[in-house]
């Protein structure tokens, strides 16, 4: 069984690549085995003014692959280019569409970037800037197509066998926190002391060989990244709305999954600003605050980007921490078959790593039917902040929006007011620097406060008391391994 690939593009501007994947295809060992092209170049010169002729090639293919660049091409008496008339075709027919966006600092025409944008809301696209990056990308869609059509048989990565891993690798006590956790969360029908290989062929981790499965150790690993080097969360704070130097903070979490996710959210939640109330009002003497991003929705981002994405690939999850936005970033594309738009409504749910979602479904951090998009959408605009934005350039990224909370008294007891930017006025010299100082380092200790200013720790103390009886700080959990919350009472 062979598939017929046409190959679509302005012919000037890619006719060197298209020239070069066509050899490429037939070539290559596996690739050839499966797909035959079609390219313009090949058909003869007296044909190539036919009407109609490329439309009837598309119709006769089985995979259109649209390579875009900045150029539209020249139009029909529509106005509409060559290229997007094959791509309309193949949509008409209900061949597969594969397309490749040129990455560019250039502008685009007008129409092509309308055209860029119609095949962004209508199919998944991949981007590339060099050849060999559309050759690798055009490689890696062909060989999913081949995989989807069961023409080559592939286990995803967490269900593929590991020969090196073995059970002593595994933690006993994480096994066993696991089970505890299931069977009170989820009922989970393991008896409290089953043993770790019971355990571990209950969730299809191990067979009966005693052959252990990649998920295996990266949801209870001593050491995960021994095995998978890239299964690490790399964190980011940047002072601006772009990628700059000095960053704020940097951070490289390894760990089992759990606690990838686990230090992930808390390096989110503790870099980001907290409305604090005052205890003058409500029934209770605590504190009323509101973060700045709810806690649930970075907490599902980054569980989404922790267990559907790519472990095949060489890259880590990223969080990057924004002046006005968070972004996780996720190795790897959206599962075959689902689209960005999608996941603003109900929708499948489609696992790329299905025995690694089990996992973590029984441990309350995932759910099965496909509303953790749709989730994370409430929870954002029941806090007052923009929708999320999803996109998939090969990788998968989510944005949450800092800017627009509401801070009103209704959603937060107490009179509250957002961090300013200035220091609040009527405080000592000192205590202003302090005050500025935690600003900019709220994970900071005494000590640190004290090497920041070039202060004794007596003179941080002292100004640390009267910010903290002006009710400007707060300070959670211990000095070593705390941090501050700031809040700015009104005036009277």
């Amino acid at each position: 069984m062979s598939f017929r690939i046409f190959i679509s593009s302005v012919q000037k501007e890619f006719a060197k690549e298209r020239r070069w994947l066509a050899d490429y295809i037939r070539k290559d060992a596996i690739l050839g085995r499966f797909f035959e092209v079609f390219t313009f170049e090949e058909v003869p010169a007296q044909e190539r003014d036919a009407a109609g002729l490329y439309l009837n090639e598309v119709a006769a293919s089985d995979i259109y692959l649209g390579i875009i660049g900045n150029t539209y091409g020249n139009t029909n008496a529509k106005g509409v280019s060559a290229t997007e008339q094959e791509y309309n075709e193949a949509g008409k027919r209900h061949r597969e569409r594969i397309c490749f966006v040129l990455k560019t600092d250039k502008p685009r025409e007008s129409k092509q970037e309308r055209f860029v944008a119609k095949v962004n809301s209508e199919i998944v696209r991949k981007s590339f800037s060099t050849y060999d990056e559309l050759r690798t990308a055009v490689y890696a869609a062909l060989a999913n197509f081949l995989v989807s059509r069961e023409y080559i048989n592939v286990l995803p990565f967490d269900a593929s066998k590991n020969s090196g891993i073995v059970l002593s690798d595994l933690s006993v006590a994480k096994i066993r926190r696991f089970v505890k956790t299931a069977r009170e969360i989820r009922n989970f029908k393991i008896p409290a002391g089953a043993s770790p290989d019971h355990v571990l062929m209950a969730l299809d981790l191990m067979d009966d060989a005693g052959r252990i499965v990649n998920s295996a150790e990266l949801l209870f690993g001593k050491k995960p990244q021994r095995f998978f080097i890239s299964s690490e969360v790399k964190c980011m704070q940047f002072f601006a709305d772009k990628v700059s130097k000095p960053m704020a903070d940097y951070q490289v979490y390894r760990g089992d999954v759990f606690e990838l996710v686990d230090q992930a959210t808390h390096f989110v939640m503790t870099h980001i600003r907290n409305w604090v109330g005052t205890r003058d009002t409500g029934d209770t003497a605590q504190v009323p605050t509101k973060f700045e991003l709810p806690n649930d929705a970075v907490k599902e981002a980054i569980v989404n980007a922790v267990c559907h994405r790519d472990y095949t690939s060489n890259a880590s999850v990223q969080v990057m921490l924004f002046s006005d936005r968070l972004e996780v970033w996720s190795p790897g594309p959206l599962p075959r078959g689902m689209t960005v738009a999608m996941l603003a409504k109900p929708h499948r749910s489609i696992p790329v790593n299905p025995l690694l979602a089990n996992a973590m479904f029984l441990m309350g951090y995932v759910e099965r039917a496909g509303t953790g998009t749709e989730d994370i959408i409430v929870k954002c605009k029941d806090w007052g902040l923009s929708a999320p934005v999803w996109e998939d350039d090969g990788d998968f990224k989510v944005v949450l929006y800092r800017r627009g909370i509401s801070n009103d008294a209704e959603k937060l007891p107490g009179k509250c007011r957002e961090n300013a930017e200035k220091v609040p006025c009527k405080c000592p010299v000192n205590a202003e620097k302090v005050f500025k100082a935690i600003q900019e380092h709220p994970k900071s200790s005494n000590k640190d406060l004290c090497v920041i200013l070039g202060l004794s720790d007596r003179a941080v103390r002292n100004q640390i008391k009267i910010l903290k009886d002006l009710n400007l700080i707060v300070r959670v959990g211990s000095d070593k391994s705390g941090y501050w919350i700031l809040s700015m009472p009104d005036d009277d």
